[in-house]
C-alpha cells in the first residue's frame, strides 16, 4: 500500500443554536486566513443533514506538523477562543491519512 502524507481533519461541532449566526459571520471572516495558512490545501464548512445546529469543518493539511503548526499559532487560538462559547457540546475532531486516494479510484474503473 502506498503512503501519502496529506492529513484529512474533521471536526464535528454541536452550536448553541442561539448562537449560529455568530457561529457563521465568524467563519466566513476567518477562513480565508485559515486557507492561507501554511500546510492548508483545503477548507469546507459543511451542516449536518439531520441535525441543522451540527457543522462540520473538512479540512486537508499537508501532513501533521503543518496540522500543529496551525493549531499553536495564534490565528487557531483567537478563531478558537471566539467560536468555543457558541458550543453547545464538546466538538469531536477526527485526523486521517489518506490510504487510497479517489485519483486510485477513478483510474482503476473500467473504460465504458
Amino acid at each position: 500500500m502506498t503512503s501519502y502524507s496529506m492529513l484529512i481533519r474533521i471536526v464535528r461541532l454541536t452550536l448553541d443554536p442561539a448562537h449560529g449566526d455568530a457561529f457563521y459571520d465568524h467563519f466566513e471572516s476567518v477562513a480565508p486566513r485559515i486557507r492561507q495558512f501554511d500546510g492548508c490545501e483545503h477548507l469546507e464548512l459543511w451542516t449536518d443533514a439531520a441535525y441543522p445546529n451540527v457543522v462540520i469543518t473538512h479540512s486537508h493539511w499537508a501532513d501533521d506538523d503543518a496540522l500543529q503548526a496551525y493549531r499553536k499559532s495564534e490565528l487557531f487560538r483567537s478563531a478558537w477562543a471566539t467560536v468555543k462559547p457558541l458550543f453547545a457540546a464538546r466538538p469531536q475532531a477526527f485526523s486521517a491519512n489518506v490510504a487510497h486516494p479517489a485519483s486510485d479510484i477513478e483510474a482503476a474503473l473500467p473504460n465504458t
